[in-house]
């Protein structure tokens, strides 16, 4: 929490912090260490009980749902496991709870720089159009970014294209 207290403090980002928010404790903690939004998971899975008091004590607009796939159904807890709930359930659930911001990160190509799942990424895109929608994995260039752009796509998760140099932080400035 300190990490984040010091960039909360030190910078004006706008903060999402996510992973091991499993209780009310953990939720306070980010709020209260300067995140605006809190990523949720496998929580949303496994204790929708417990994820529906912090949307109504917070309001479902400062979580950001976080839905990692393999071959379209949620995976949890790091991927180790994948449940039976495809993500266009899991979509449909929760946005009629209010969330309007989600990741999605198809495991399958995370780290791989094989390219994104665009053709996924455009059915969820088209089948719920006021999502705000951010694509993970597989972001191997700055033509992946464009194809993401243009299937509306409201933002990209890039890591492994940035650290190998595939993708410059001029060409990102360039593309913003």
């Amino acid at each position: 929490w300190k990490v984040l207290e010091s960039i909360a403090a030190n910078t004006s980002l706008q903060i999402d912090f996510g992973g091991g928010i499993n209780r009310q404790e953990d939720v306070q903690i980010v709020f209260d260490s300067g995140a605006q939004w809190a990523t949720v998971g496998s929580i949303a899975v496994k204790n929708e009980p417990e994820l529906e008091k912090w949307f109504a004590q917070y309001g479902a607009a400062k979580f950001l749902l976080g839905a990692d796939v393999k071959e379209k159904m949620i995976a949890i807890h790091g991927w180790l496991e994948t449940t039976s709930i495809s993500i266009f359930d899991f979509i449909e659930k929760y946005t009629r709870k209010g969330v309007s911001q989600l990741f999605c990160t198809d495991v399958s190509k995370d780290g791989k720089l094989e390219g994104p799942s665009t053709e996924l990424y455009k059915q969820i895109i088209e089948q719920f159009p006021s999502l705000n929608f951010i694509a993970s994995g597989g972001v191997s260039s700055i033509d992946d970014l464009h194809s993401l752009k243009a299937i509306g796509c409201s933002g990209v998760i890039i890591g492994k294209a940035i650290y190998e140099n595939r993708i410059s932080l001029e060409q990102l400035k360039q593309f913003m």
